[in-house]
């Protein structure tokens, strides 16, 4: 029997340990289903993932960036009819402990579910310039919302098949920085969001984003990104709207 629910990992050049990331999760949850995007890695991680028992692989030729990678699998589950969605990081920061509350919130109701390490007291704090930025979009998240978000940029989330629909179609997912103005583009829609605590641990290799003047100019446009998301409404899709989209897109 098909499972109601898909784990997907967008994945770069994580070869060397995503399997132990495929591995956890399966022992965490055996019914679900997990799909690796491999978005144009240079290394051996579509064939390190594929090689794990239960574990789909899609793959990028070229590297098109995270927002893509999760829009190519948010656009599988609604082809594959999967009711729910929960997606993770593929360096091991996100502890598959927490999938079962994320799962289990989806089911009470909510649309997307937030994972946030700042409400589990056993999580890893990131570094201070980051903390910053964080604080600063759940701040705005806050304010434009109404509800307390505690954790706005992170990329633990569960998300309903209404939700996958509204992102899969043209232009209602931000390729380029998905992130917190993608939760004020939810909440303007009218989706329900509900914020629970997650583990997450320090990520393993990769190149740091946190270094340099990169992270004040990430800053300054996500605030950028947020201010034009608080002016915008925007209407549900329904099934055979995003169905249709899918299909003009499979003719190209």
């Amino acid at each position: 029997m098909k499972s109601s629910t898909l784990i997907i990992i967008p994945a770069y050049n994580e070869g060397e340990g995503i399997t132990k990331v495929l591995e956890g999760i399966h022992r965490e949850v055996p019914d679900a289903s997990i799909l690796v995007v491999d978005d144009g890695s240079a290394d051996n991680t579509a064939i390190m993932a594929a090689q794990v028992d239960g574990t789909e692989v899609v793959s990028h030729r070229v590297n098109r960036g995270y927002g893509s990678a999760l829009l190519t699998g948010y656009r599988y589950a609604v082809r594959e009819g999967f009711d729910q969605l929960i997606q993770m990081d593929a360096d091991g920061q996100h502890d598959v402990s927490s999938i079962k509350l994320v799962i289990e919130t989806l089911d009470e109701g909510a649309d997307l579910v937030l994972g946030s390490r700042f409400l589990a007291p056993d999580s890893y704090s990131p570094p201070w310039v980051k903390r910053i930025g964080i604080w600063i979009f759940s701040l705005m998240a806050t304010i434009i919302t109404g509800q307390k978000i505690s954790d706005a940029t992170t990329g633990y989330q569960g998300l309903s098949r209404p939700l996958l629909r509204f992102y899969s179609c043209n232009g209602l997912f931000p390729r380029n920085y998905p992130d917190a103005n993608v939760i004020i583009r939810v909440f303007r829609a009218g989706f329900r969001i509900k914020e629970v605590p997650v583990t997450m641990h320090m990520a393993v290799g990769g190149a740091s984003m946190h270094s340099g003047w990169r992270p004040i100019v990430y800053i300054v446009k996500m605030i950028w990104m947020i201010c034009r998301e608080a002016s915008r409404r925007l209407p549900k899709v329904s099934e055979a709207e995003a169905k249709a989209f899918l299909k003009r897109l499979d003719e190209k």
